[in-house]
This record gives C-alpha cells, sequence and structure tokens, in this order.
C-alpha cells in the first residue's frame, strides 16, 4: 500500500496558491485514478483506490501547513504504514517553477509542514517530491506573501505542466521505484 500526502492549506483562501501544489498534484492523481476524496478522517480530506495493481491512499492535511504530519501520523498508524511507501507532495522555493525534485529523504529546507513531519515522524528518512513554486521576483516580497500567492497568468502553464509532471513521477515511484523515478523526473 502507498500513501501519497499532498500538502497545502485547507479553505477557499488558498486554493490555487503556491503552497497548494500538493494538494493539487494529489487532486490530479484522484482525478486519473478515479479516486473521491470526499471522505474525512485523521484531520484531513482522503480517498482510497487503486494504481498499477497497489492500494493507494491520497490525502490532503486539513490541519494548515504547520500541522500537516498530524494527519500524516494518524493515517500513518491506521494503515501501519512502512515508511518507504509514503511520499510526500510539497512546494519549494528553492526551486525554479517547472522544476520537480524527488528524493528518499533529506531535510526540511525551512518547508514548515516537511519540519512537522520530521518531528512528529523523528526522522528525515522518508520519501518526498518537491515541486518548486521559485523565489519570487523581488528579494523584498516576504516568503509568507509568495508561499500564498497565487500563479500569474504567464505561470499558469509551465504551473500545470509541474503538476502533470509531478502526477507522472508518484506513477513512476508506485510502479518502478523511487530510483528509477528519481533517474527520470529529476
Amino acid at each position: 500500500m502507498k500513501l501519497i500526502v499532498g500538502l497545502g492549506n485547507p479553505g477557499t483562501r488558498y486554493e490555487g496558491t503556491r503552497h497548494n501544489i500538493g494538494f493539487t498534484v494529489v487532486d490530479l492523481l484522484a482525478a486519473r485514478w478515479n479516486v473521491s476524496l470526499a471522505r474525512e478522517k485523521f484531520r484531513a480530506r482522503f480517498g482510497e483506490g487503486e494504481f498499477a495493481d497497489q492500494k493507494v491512499v491520497l490525502l490532503q492535511p486539513m490541519t494548515y501547513m504547520n500541522l500537516s504530519g498530524e494527519a500524516l501520523m494518524a493515517a500513518g498508524r491506521f494503515y501501519r504504514l512502512d515508511l518507504h511507501d509514503l511520499l510526500v507532495i510539497s512546494d519549494d522555493m528553492d526551486l525554479p517553477l517547472g522544476r520537480i525534485r524527488l528524493r528518499p529523504d533529506g531535510g526540511s529546507g525551512g518547508h514548515k509542514g516537511l519540519s512537522d513531519i520530521e518531528r512528529r515522524l523523528g526522522t528525515q528518512e522518508y520519501p518526498r517530491l518537491r515541486c518548486g513554486i521559485g523565489r519570487g521576483p523581488t528579494e523584498d516580497l516576504d516568503a509568507v506573501d509568495w508561499v500564498l500567492s497565487h500563479f500569474s497568468d504567464s505561470e499558469q502553464e509551465v504551473a500545470a505542466q509541474t503538476r502533470q509532471r509531478a502526477a507522472d513521477a508518484v506513477e513512476c515511484w508506485i510502479r518502478e521505484g523511487i530510483d528509477t523515478a528519481m533517474n527520470r523526473f529529476n
């Protein structure tokens, strides 16, 4: 079984923001796999389905970004999850828009959602897929304002391609493993 967790913030105020790219990748996977995300448990929206003969659980924490680990831990305990069968999808300001990076482990890079997950898991050794959102047009722009902003009209196509590429990487990770997915998509 695979648990795929897309990070974001709940509510209409945050829909379509850079910080919610993890949510939108999970939405895309749910549409591809015909999985409904209508169930609520673990302080999250989630759905169960199947892809490539694997049971998959798609999860969107409803705890706000800085408490993402709460929902992940509850779901992980319920499903008796091995950390290698977990994939966390998040935004990354250190990657330019359009780039993705899959890793089997690593630090949070200052990302509040990943920091909370690492704190609650007690380890950095879990797979993650980072989707680039860039740093913003100026250094004067506060990081919080940047991640909570929407993609501009000129960025929409690249953002959509990023989500598609991230969903393709998730499918490759499930079918062929993390090493093949990293070689193909990083």
